[in-house]
């Protein structure tokens, strides 16, 4: 099992991180030791003091699939869920300054935390939205007309390069809205009105 990840696919997201559209999708991994089962209490890790959420639609491949065409893409996954991005972004910053590679900010352990998966049928996936409340408050919306690149297109792209197995995670990219979390905090996120992501922050 993998975890895709994609950056940069919501525009209000780009724009509050000073960063470019991406005419092609953007991607980067993450290994499966950055997965948290749902239910899980998430742990800050003590080599960063600036640890932001990202809140992200995913999207459970069931099929092994490569050169998938788009019109195809929607016959590799049936589940849907949310889960989190963690970025230590003080980490993440500082590589970014010396152009280096930035995965030590995003690939650690239990970096990826999930909430539950429903089937794909139950929503609409070119009308949904899902939202983050944190500590009750809300902090993200993310709408599906407002993706750059939909999951279709972002399966089809990304099989290109890389064979998709069963079992593999698709975060689609989180919309504008990130921000620090300290221990105490609570995360929240709904599809609608169903809540899939209930995270502890230790």
């Amino acid at each position: 099992m993998k975890i895709i990840c994609i950056g940069r696919n919501y525009a209000d997201h780009a724009k509050e991180m000073n960063a470019p559209l991406p005419d092609v999708p953007v991607f980067f991994m993450k290994p499966d030791t950055a997965m948290l089962p749902p239910g899980a209490p998430f742990y800050i890790p003590d080599f960063t003091n600036d640890l932001h959420y990202e809140c992200e639609l995913v999207i459970k491949i069931k099929k092994v699939g490569k050169n998938i065409q788009e019109q195809f893409a929607a016959d590799y996954y049936d589940e849907i869920g949310l889960g989190i991005d963690f970025t230590a972004r003080d980490l993440q910053t500082k590589c970014k300054e010396q152009g280096l590679p930035w995965e030590i900010g995003k690939s650690f352990d239990n970096s990826a935390p999930l909430g539950t998966f429903i089937p794909k049928e139950r929503i609409d996936l070119r009308g949904f939205s899902f939202t983050l409340k944190k500590n009750g408050e809300l902090v993200q919306t993310g709408k599906a007309v407002d993706m750059i690149f939909t999951p279709d297109q972002l399966i089809a792209y990304v099989s290109k390069f890389i064979t998709l197995k069963t079992g593999d995670l698709l975060f689609t990219g989180t919309p504008a809205g990130v921000g620090p979390v300290a221990i105490g905090d609570r995360l929240e996120g709904y599809i609608g009105e169903e809540k899939l992501l209930d995270l502890s922050i230790k």
